[in-house]
């Protein structure tokens, strides 16, 4: 009889409704940006799992919101005014990383002739639809004692931004790596840049809640991956400056002298950032959001406690 027992438990269990559910796919979007090339070195070393993570490339921060509102991606790279919008549209996340600080890479670039960002006044200023867009220009012209109802802001992608400048369309762009190196290469004179304003440009990773509560292993192991392609880049820098080059299309010189323009964070640096009593990106993050709405660029007051995820997900074992 017991055997009849165990038998007829093993037939049940080969059931639809007993078999185990499959973990479903991580998908990670971002756009083309230095800070975010770590995802894809690690996807490029085989240091993610190979069904569990799926990097998706978009050509825009622009497309990288709308994937994540539409529910195409699980996970997104955005920078972290970015992120406050999303939470004003009540989007219910965690920020799990932080990616990079722009120290430069982020800038305002002018037309032959012009030197500083009161050139701007009057002009037309190609800018993304984004709120990086938004926050940096209004931030670059309060620096200068300017406004943004000072200039002619054009929304245009950023994949447009070096036609549209060397067609004249408009006289200055918001523009970051890889078209702030072409521009410059070609003459393009810095109005401004973000290393005048440091630690206010931050790119994140996030995540939706839902799917960090029920698989936070998976998560654990995007963030490894992330963190071993930046021991990767320490560890051999030429090869993987090579690596990123080929992704974003330029040579690994120029790759090299991209990286110097940002901060890439290491694992120690991201724990007192997102963890402990006192993380310290909170403060940013008010400060941030209080610009923002300020400048009208939330829709609402945004709560920052819960958006940033205070456990260490590095040491959640799979």
């Amino acid at each position: 009889m017991r055997f009849l027992i165990l038998l007829l438990t093993v037939s049940l269990c080969g059931l639809p409704g007993c078999t185990r559910e499959p973990v479903p796919v991580l998908r990670v979007g971002a756009n083309v940006w230095v800070g975010y090339e770590p995802l894809y070195l690690a996807r490029d070393l085989n240091y993610f799992p190979d069904t569990a993570i799926h990097p998706v490339e978009f050509t825009s921060a622009t497309q990288v919101i709308r994937a994540y509102q539409n529910d195409a991606i699980d996970a997104a790279c955005v920078t972290l005014d970015e992120a406050l919008l999303l939470a004003s549209n009540d989007e219910d996340f965690r920020i799990i990383l932080v990616a990079d600080f722009s120290n430069g890479a982020d800038v305002v670039i002018g037309a032959s002739g012009m030197t500083r960002m009161v050139d701007l006044k009057g002009k037309r200023v190609g800018v993304e639809d984004t709120a990086l867009g938004a926050f940096f220009l209004a931030r670059a012209l309060q620096k200068s004692g300017m406004q943004l109802g000072d200039v002619r802001v054009v929304p245009i992608q950023v994949q447009d931004h070096e036609q549209a400048f060397f067609s004249s369309r408009v006289d200055a762009v918001v523009t970051f790596e890889p078209v702030r190196g072409k521009l410059l290469r070609r003459g393009a004179p810095i109005l401004f840049d973000s290393s005048r304003i440091p630690g206010e440009i931050v790119d994140v990773l996030l995540v939706r809640t839902s799917y960090l509560e029920r698989y936070p292993d998976v998560v654990a192991s995007l963030l490894r991956g992330w963190q071993q392609a930046q021991d990767y880049l320490t560890r051999a820098p030429d090869d993987a400056h090579a690596r990123m080059a080929r992704r974003e299309g330029v040579t690994a010189a120029e790759m090299r002298a991209a990286l110097q323009g940002v901060h890439l964070p290491n694992r120690e640096k991201n724990r007192q950032l997102l963890s402990g009593n006192a993380p310290t990106l909170k403060p940013v993050l008010q400060r941030l959001s209080a610009f923002m709405q300020q400048q009208k660029l939330l829709k609402k007051t945004v709560s920052v406690d819960r958006l940033v995820e205070s456990r260490d997900l590095l040491a959640v074992q799979q």
